[in-house]
């Protein structure tokens, strides 16, 4: 996916989506971003009412969470569910809530903001805009 780049006075916002193709508790939109010069996977969700994003990564073993792209809520749309052994993580904060990711931390959150109709990424210094040769 190729994102758009807008300047604002409080920094690079990077588009990622329309607002609209993040239902509370569907399906997230995934992105990469660079971490350290490596292209990493993130992904953009939406939780009571309100966008979020994390690296596509958990912190139990670092393996993507979706079980389809795309798909990383489990059935009641509560939790963020890592499809390999199933870590469990708070859709609004990234904090594991149960499983193996107990003691390794929680998602990595990505700063989003929403306007105009569209959701941003905002990089933050430790990811940015992967890199287009």
């Amino acid at each position: 996916m190729s994102l758009g780049l807008q300047n604002t006075p409080g920094g690079a916002l990077i588009d990622v989506c329309e607002s609209s193709a993040l239902l509370s508790g569907g399906r997230g939109v995934r992105f990469e971003v660079d971490v350290g010069g490596r292209n990493v996977p993130a992904f953009a969700v939406r939780y009571g009412g309100r966008a979020f994003a994390y690296l596509n990564r958990c912190s139990h073993v670092a393996t993507e969470l979706d079980w389809l792209p795309g798909v990383f809520f489990d059935f009641d749309a509560e939790v963020l569910l890592c499809s390999t052994h199933g870590a469990s993580y708070d859709p609004g904060t990234g904090a594991c809530r149960a499983g193996p990711c107990a003691g390794h931390g929680g998602l990595r959150a990505l700063k989003v903001v929403e306007q105009d109709g569209r959701v941003f990424w905002q990089p933050d210094g430790y990811a940015e805009p992967v890199k287009v040769a």
